[in-house]
């Protein structure tokens, strides 16, 4: 895989806020037409299916990451599936090809904990992209206010709180690529 890669964390449900929907669809899309292949959970659930449909759309290499026990939720046009046995080596996995930008768009718990690894590592200098919490209608204010009070705390280093990125916009988010 030679060209950039982006990494996709999303909401598996798919009785959201339509905003959530359309601001999917639009960063896929800006991240297809910069030439970056799409990993993502590869599910046909939620904002990942939309990741995963737009990836199609856009003509763009699409891998997902799903373990064995998913697999009647597994999207069937995507260009590769990788299949693991647990969740700690799907993110593992997602990571490993995923390598330029991890951004979580709107979701739960599931989203979350995958950022929160992934923000980790980065501190820690084993995930070398970029972190994005694409923070559409505002979804993400509330981890973004609690990391600054984390800086004022003296609990987390400004260098580290640096990491993340809060776009708001597709505008905002394109300068990342």
């Amino acid at each position: 895989m030679g060209q950039k890669s982006a990494l996709f964390f999303c909401s598996s449900n798919s009785d959201i806020n339509p905003q959530y929907i359309e601001a999917a669809r639009k960063v896929v899309r800006a991240t297809c037409l910069k030439g970056y292949t799409i990993v993502s959970g590869g599910a046909t659930r939620g904002l990942m299916k939309v990741v995963a449909d737009e990836a199609v759309a856009c003509g763009a290499e699409n891998i997902g990451v799903l373990p064995r026990f998913m697999e009647e939720f597994s999207h069937p046009d995507l260009t590769q599936m990788i299949w693991t046995d647990t969740m700690s080596q799907r993110k593992d996995a997602m990571r490993l090809h995923g390598r330029d930008i991890a951004v979580a768009l709107p979701g739960g718990i599931g989203t979350l904990d995958e950022f929160f690894e992934t923000y980790t590592l980065a501190k820690l200098g084993k995930y070398n992209g970029k972190i994005v919490l694409f923070n559409c209608c505002g979804f993400y204010d509330g981890i973004r206010d609690q990391l600054d009070f984390l800086v004022r705390e003296g609990m987390l280093e400004q260098k580290t709180r640096d990491i993340v990125h809060f776009p708001r916009t597709v505008e905002e988010f394109e300068k990342l690529l």
